[in-house]
């Protein structure tokens, strides 16, 4: 604790930007490294998702990314489960460079009512395909929408939020009871996001299978700005991390994933991330630079359109390759958004370590 005046005393927290990972005694040939990351009852060849942002995840690209080895999730709440045809929409946004017309254009676009036949028919695209199948919803729309969600046999139901409680309180509608909801449904639930020991141990215990850890750091997001509510991402896991292993404890062994979720925009992001304590990665802005990216040289998030208070905006991400060149590389853009995959691979053969699990005890220093 330090003081910042008489009467208040705060922590010093750390982003990932303020951590750097320390090489050991011994590295490994790449070729050595296992990045295999299982989930419940699914293994995926590396440790990273795709965040259900309307501007890197349609139908095609969570399939595209399914194929490539990763988990794409699909916004349920975004324009893919409004319209039926939404590419002339993501087209016309694409065209508009100024950021308050662009923001009022998406307010009036995403006003659309929700359809619970699209959410049908889009999980059911993805799963033809031969690939894992989730969505994500808000806390505010899993009561409406969840049956059928549960109906389309996802693989994972994401309940995603910039922040989410176990305990959220409300005179407007009967809250969410997620220990409730969660142990009623039949389908593993990824949860969050939070950022701090007390809030991520009580999500523990609602029995999800991974909590999202992250809050207001994102590349779209201006919660910060706007609320003044924001927890640097390498405190944030490290303290995470501390409540998963109490929690570990507490119920006997039930390990629950940790999912970075914000403020990674780059590969060596990544690898510090999972240093902190992360099991996995959410990414977000380096997919939008895809050329496949439905948002067409642009990133934002829900924050971007929020109907009362947007706290994000549509930031600029000019592509540079294909979604399997910025996972697999080869890279071209000596910047670290390029070969997503390769880099965490390389960062733990580095510092000789050859399982995901492992590499989460890696030391670390404050640069």
């Amino acid at each position: 604790m330090i003081d910042i005046g008489r009467s208040k005393r705060a922590h010093r927290a750390y982003s990932l930007d303020d951590v750097a990972i320390v090489p050991s005694r011994r590295t490994r040939g790449a070729e050595e490294v296992s990045l295999n990351w299982r989930i419940d009852a699914l293994t995926f060849d590396f440790p990273l998702i795709a965040a259900p942002m309307d501007s890197i995840m349609s139908p095609a690209t969570a399939i595209e990314i399914g194929r490539l080895g990763g988990l794409g999730v699909l916004n349920l709440e975004g324009l893919w489960t409004r319209y039926d045809d939404p590419e002339p929409l993501l087209a016309e946004l694409a065209d508009i460079d100024d950021q308050l017309a662009a923001t009022a254009r998406m307010q009036q676009i995403y006003a659309e009512p929700i359809k619970p036949e699209l959410i049908t028919a889009r999980m059911k695209e993805i799963r033809e395909a031969g690939v894992p199948v989730a969505g994500s919803l808000s806390p505010q729309n899993t009561q409406d929408y969840y049956q059928v969600v549960e109906a389309a046999a996802v693989d994972f139901f994401v309940i995603r939020g910039t922040t989410v409680s176990a305990e959220h309180v409300s005179g407007d509608r009967e809250p969410l009871n997620l220990k409730k909801f969660i142990y009623d449904l039949d389908v593993p639930v990824i949860v969050g996001g939070c950022a701090t020991y007390q809030a991520a141990l009580h999500l523990m215990r609602t029995g999800a299978a991974g909590v999202l850890v992250g809050f207001g750091g994102g590349a779209a997001h201006t919660t910060a700005d706007v609320l003044g509510i924001e927890v640097p991402m390498a405190s944030a896991l490290a303290d995470v991390a501390e409540a998963r292993r109490d929690y570990l404890d507490e119920s006997g062994g039930r390990y629950v994933h940790l999912i970075a979720d914000g403020s990674i925009s780059k590969s060596g992001q990544i690898a510090k991330a999972i240093a902190c304590g992360a099991d996995a990665v959410m990414v977000g802005s380096p997919l939008a630079r895809a050329h496949e990216a439905p948002g067409r040289g642009w990133h934002w998030g829900a924050e971007a359109w929020h109907a009362e208070l947007p706290r994000g905006e549509r930031v600029p991400r000019p592509q540079v390759g294909s979604l399997a060149e910025i996972l697999h590389g080869p890279s071209r853009v000596p910047d670290g958004t390029m070969n997503l995959v390769g880099a965490l691979r390389r960062s733990m053969a580095t510092t000789g370590y050859t399982e995901v699990k492992e590499f989460q005890r890696v030391e670390v220093v404050v640069s």
